[in-house]
């Protein structure tokens, strides 16, 4: 698996990462934990945050892998593409407002990942 394939993947586990935490704090049985120590507890039991997690750690792997061939300055504005994810997943599973507003926001982080590309 080359640099840039460490790094998409990296990318696309972070942003599974948010998605799956997102949903286990959905879940009715977190939502009834009421104090900070309930609610890390039954974060500590949800599957979708256990799962989440764990993309994250294998996000991380990943991240350790790319930087090993990939500079930093360059690797790093590419984490800026989960944002993307992260937003077309929320509207799509999670019915999140679509606005013109933050389209506009991550075209603005796009376009400053294309600069900071071709530098």
């Amino acid at each position: 698996m080359g640099p840039f394939l460490y790094l998409l993947g990296s990318i696309v586990l972070g942003a599974t990462g948010q998605i799956l935490m997102k949903w286990g704090t959905m879940q009715p049985s977190f939502a009834a934990a009421g104090s900070l120590w309930m609610k890390l507890a039954q974060a500590a039991l949800s599957g979708p945050i256990l799962a989440g997690l764990a993309a994250y750690g294998v996000s991380a792997a990943l991240w350790i892998l790319a930087l090993e061939s990939v500079p930093l300055s360059k690797a790093y504005p590419m984490v800026a593409a989960g944002y993307v994810l992260v937003f077309l997943a929320s509207v799509w599973l999670f019915h999140e407002p679509f606005t013109w507003t933050r389209v506009c926001g991550l075209a603005l982080i796009v376009a400053g990942v294309l600069v900071l590309a071709q530098s």
